[in-house]
């Protein structure tokens, strides 16, 4: 079994190197699964189980980091992005964007300059947060004592978004959790930007009822990958909505609490407070 296992890392690792390679091109799943020697369904099957995402999709992030550099750099317009990154045209490399990002490619390109940000600051029985809203929706929810820094991180996410301090009803929506009952979650809107893995998975946090708690296995094998429990602890801890999508109801399989973007003191405390809640 543990042959099998370092053989499948091998040929899951050679198919990764020969796609970073030759990205650009496109390759389709039979070349790919030519390259390692494997069937294209056996092939799609495995990378999946090992990855966390379907070959095709794999290939879309490198095209899309690789497109993010690109835009980056002040001469590059999005026609030639797009035909660097081995698209036919921008209107896939909106699709690409949109797909994954949530944000056009020339949002991205702009950092948010057409984006209007309302944020304001608030209390919490655990500690003071920052809270981020688009029209959309929420958009970003930190734990933060310092409010420089706070602000800092978020315009770090927008750097060229306009922000406005004020509070208004979708900010108190999502503030009112706090008080209210956690089925009252349906009625906050979010505007989240992620890639669909980690849409997934936060997604998949949703339905973690308050006072329950999961796990990073749990949580994979709920999103069939069962394999993917790594991927699973990244795409948590990348979530920009502290409480809201409750990344702090998922453990260690050891009982261990893991970690915590806004500390393990803190997780504590919120997870106390949740089935305090619940016992009342």
């Amino acid at each position: 079994m543990v042959e099998n296992e370092h053989i499948n890392y091998g040929r899951i690792a050679a198919a990764i190197d020969y796609m970073k390679l030759h990205f650009k091109e496109q390759p389709s799943l039979n070349e790919v699964a030519g390259v390692v020697g494997l069937s294209p369904f056996h092939f799609q099957r495995l990378f999946t189980q090992w990855a966390g995402v379907s070959p095709k999709k794999f290939i879309q992030y490198l095209g899309l980091e690789y497109a993010k550099k690109l835009l980056q750099e002040e001469q590059s317009t999005l026609l030639n992005t797009a035909y660097e990154t081995g698209l036919s045209g921008t209107s896939r490399l909106h699709d690409l964007f949109i797909n994954i990002e949530g944000m056009t490619p020339g949002e991205y390109k702009n950092g948010g300059e057409n984006l209007v940000i309302n944020y304001c600051f608030a209390e919490s029985p655990f500690g003071k947060i920052i809270v981020a809203s688009t029209s959309k929706g929420i958009c970003h929810m930190f734990f933060e004592e310092n409010e420089q820094q706070a602000l800092f991180d978020l315009k770090s996410r927008f750097p060229n978004a306009e922000y406005h301090q004020v509070v208004d009803k979708i900010q108190q929506s999502a503030l009112f959790i706090f008080q209210k009952d956690w089925k009252q979650l349906d009625q906050i809107k979010l505007h989240l930007t992620g890639t669909d893995f980690q849409l997934k998975v936060w997604e998949t946090l949703l339905k973690i009822p308050l006072g329950g708690l999961s796990t990073y296995g749990a949580v994979a094998k709920d999103i069939d990958r069962p394999k993917a429990s790594r991927a699973v602890g990244t795409a948590i801890g990348s979530n920009p909505v502290a409480f809201l999508i409750p990344c702090h109801r998922v453990i260690q399989s050891s009982g261990h609490l893991g970690g915590y973007m806004w500390g393990e003191t803190r997780k504590s405390a919120i997870i106390g407070w949740e089935a305090s809640k619940v016992t009342d």
